[in-house]
């Protein structure tokens, strides 16, 4: 039996994972996040600035049997395609014209996956996706942007078959401070942010692919 170890930062001291439930507006819409990194699921459980101290639930899930849609094994394109499906990186005109010829072109259908792996995209991977549909960013360096927050991988559960093959560990169940991993997430979003900026302000973007060159 294929099993992984995932994390759910959550306010709430009960979770129950339930098929159906969720935002539409979520990085890959309506489910269930996880992540593999236990500080990074501590620092979403209290990343908000009006947050309390939350909590940490431990997840067993069983791959044997699910279709996974893995993103960062595919063009960096088709994730920032999935993105502006539920989110959106701007407000005008011009982006809600070229933002739907993008994902006509570049987005992978997803209804036939139980599970969805792929960024984070939290304040600094939105920072990148605003700047790029403004043509700031050459393609070329998109992918390395990607790593520089070290703002981790997450899942997100889409199918019934997926609700059915997850099981909380309760007795890991574990208390959240929110001072100490509020601080964390932003320190580590401040850094991120100052490592993309660097890296989108130096030679190394051509700013010659860029958004709008390739629809």
């Amino acid at each position: 039996m294929s099993q992984i170890t995932l994390y759910h930062g959550s306010e709430a001291k009960e979770v129950l994972p339930t098929f159906g439930l969720g935002n539409d507006r979520h990085d890959y819409g309506r489910g269930f996040y996880l992540t593999e990194s236990r500080d990074l699921a501590m620092e979403w459980a209290v990343y908000k600035p009006n947050s309390k101290n939350g909590w940490l639930h431990q997840f067993t899930l069983n791959t044997d049997e699910l279709k996974i849609l893995d993103f960062t094994q595919l063009n960096i394109l088709c994730w920032l395609a999935e993105l502006m499906k539920h989110r959106e990186a701007a407000d005008s005109k011009r982006y809600r014209m070229l933002s739907t010829k993008f994902i006509e072109k570049y987005a992978v259908p997803t209804d036939s996956y139980d599970v969805i792996k792929g960024w984070r995209a939290n304040a600094s991977y939105f920072y990148i996706a605003k700047a790029f549909v403004r043509d700031e960013i050459d393609v070329d360096i998109l992918e390395e942007l990607m790593t520089l927050g070290g703002l981790g991988i997450q899942y997100c559960l889409k199918s019934q078959k997926a609700f059915d093959n997850i099981v909380e560990n309760t007795t890991a169940l574990q208390p959240v401070d929110f001072t100490e991993f509020n601080l964390k997430y932003n320190t580590r979003d401040i850094t991120a942010r100052e490592n993309m900026r660097e890296l989108i302000d130096s030679d190394r973007n051509k700013v010659t692919k860029v958004f709008s060159t390739l629809i």
